[in-house]
């Protein structure tokens, strides 16, 4: 019945809902089919993949819902087709998300990065991630993907990683319950969760790590005392372990390809001041320190080298100046003939040329 390959492509191309699923049932057994030539394999597979590809483009909603939900697992199935489908409505995607083996960590980054929240969700479900997808979901911070990643025992969270969630559940209440539960936590962890949860959590927390409650009892009676005069509890990572983990976040993108210059705006927008200045070094071939030091300066003229360097498109550069005077105390300003020059070092210099311009500039501050 599929034998031929103008019978495949026509009923790939058909409007028929009928059609298209007995096609995907046809086409799901031919690939379980073997030869024993490799060429004839070969091209059943280009056949397969050609035909998948229209028919998931072309297919309504739930026909690709099938699709996905036949292929998740097939370690035979398109690599180009299963990331479409990831990226596709949740409903659709899920399943893909949830078992393909075709997806990588680089495509898991991107659906945390590019994609929604509820695609965050079900990368945050998926068995057995790695900890560099873990590091990308904490560094998002959405408490509903949290949620998910701390629900899911196989994902490896390493120390840091505990850390920074049981810090998250300071102002995530939802989060506080499965972490008292989670094989990874640690009696110096449990000992830190124990001060802000409700009585209840306290004694799963006493008696799992036997923890000493009236040594605690002091800790958390300043806690209290700090909320009632409206003083922020401290954060407990000094200021080097957090530029440490963007950093290391910034690699990990950039090895995966998903580290691009829109990244700068998202970072911009979502207030990440400090994750802007190491995308943006790391984009710009420069060092952090160089590029704080020329944003801190009265040159917005190193602002744009930079973003030069980086590829930004010149038609963005005033969005990210205002951004960046909003996050930076109004660094950097220079007077108001400033923006002009900054402006007019788009027409004067190239990528290639700008991180030097900006090395030099940074040297007669």
């Amino acid at each position: 019945m599929f034998d031929q390959s103008d019978d495949l492509i026509a009923l790939a191309h058909s409007q028929d809902v009928q059609s298209r699923e007995r096609l995907l049932m046809g086409l799901v057994v031919l690939c379980e089919q073997k030869s024993d030539e490799p060429e004839r394999n070969q091209q059943t597979k280009a056949l397969i993949d050609q035909v998948f590809m229209i028919l998931a483009r072309q297919a309504e909603t739930e026909v690709r819902r099938k699709l996905a939900e036949h292929i998740a697992p097939a370690v035979w199935a398109p690599p180009n087709l299963i990331a479409m489908l990831a990226l596709d409505e949740i409903e659709i995607a899920r399943p893909v998300i949830a078992a393909s083996p075709l997806l990588a960590d680089t495509d898991l980054i991107r659906l945390i990065v590019e994609a929604t929240l509820e695609h965050q969700i079900e990368v945050a479900r998926r068995p057995r991630i790695s900890a560099a997808v873990v590091d990308a979901l904490l560094e998002q911070n959405e408490a509903p993907a949290l949620l998910a990643l701390v629900g899911n025992e196989t994902a490896q969270i390493g120390a840091q990683g505990m850390e920074r969630l049981v810090e998250a559940s300071r102002r995530m209440p939802a989060l506080r319950a499965p972490l008292t539960r989670h094989p990874k936590m640690s009696g110096l962890l449990g000992a830190r969760l124990y001060t802000w949860v409700g009585e209840a959590l306290r004694a799963a927390l006493a008696e799992r790590f036997e923890l000493d409650e009236a040594a605690l009892s002091s800790a958390i009676d300043t806690a209290v005392m700090d909320a009632r005069v409206g003083i922020a509890l401290k954060a407990t990572e000094p200021p080097h372990e957090q530029q440490s983990m963007e950093t290391s976040l910034v690699e990990k993108l950039d090895a995966a390809g998903q580290l691009k210059p829109g990244f700068l705006l998202r970072t911009l927008r979502e207030h990440k001041f400090g994750l802007f200045l190491a995308a943006l070094a790391r984009l710009a071939g420069l060092e952090t320190s160089e590029v704080r030091r020329g944003l801190n300066s009265n040159q917005p003229e190193l602002l744009a080298l930079a973003c030069i360097a980086a590829h930004v498109d010149r038609g963005a550069f005033m969005a990210v100046l205002s951004a960046v005077r909003d996050l930076n105390g109004g660094r950097p300003d220079g007077g108001p003939t400033a923006d002009a020059r900054a402006a007019q070092a788009f027409a004067n210099t190239t990528p290639a040329s700008a991180a030097g311009e900006f090395r030099a500039a940074l040297q007669l501050l």
